[in-house]
């Protein structure tokens, strides 16, 4: 069973940066996708940004600019590198990680994730 750890998560004062790594302590499908995402308290889980196996990327609008996702998914290890941080950055962001089998079959497992505060 794939079993998916967060960590660099932490206090961070507005506009400094963290670098946050996902690893993968299983096997996952070699057609999968990594992703972020983040809850901040009292808001819906959002997706922040992806890592596909072919290489493509995207990005919530509130982060463009600002970070980037970095990875092998061959690894099944995922990063991201977070600038620039807002306090509205301020949330648990969950390592998050898909696999789709040769019948189709979607496997989705989700880290316990990494607490991400800024603040003065």
């Amino acid at each position: 069973q794939v079993q998916l750890v967060e960590s660099g998560g932490g206090l961070v004062q507005p506009g400094g940066s963290l670098r946050l790594s996902c690893a993968a302590s299983g096997s996952i499908s070699s057609d999968n996708a990594m992703c972020w995402y983040r809850q901040a308290p009292g808001k819906q889980r959002e997706l922040v940004t992806a890592f596909t196996r072919i290489g493509s990327t995207n990005y919530a609008d509130s982060v463009k600019g600002r970070f980037t996702i970095s990875g092998d998914t061959a690894k099944n290890t995922v990063d991201l590198q977070m600038n620039s941080l807002k306090p509205e950055d301020t949330a648990v962001y969950y390592c998050n990680a898909v696999g789709w089998l040769a019948d189709n079959t979607k496997m989705e497992y989700w880290g316990k994730g990494t607490l991400v505060t800024v603040s003065s």
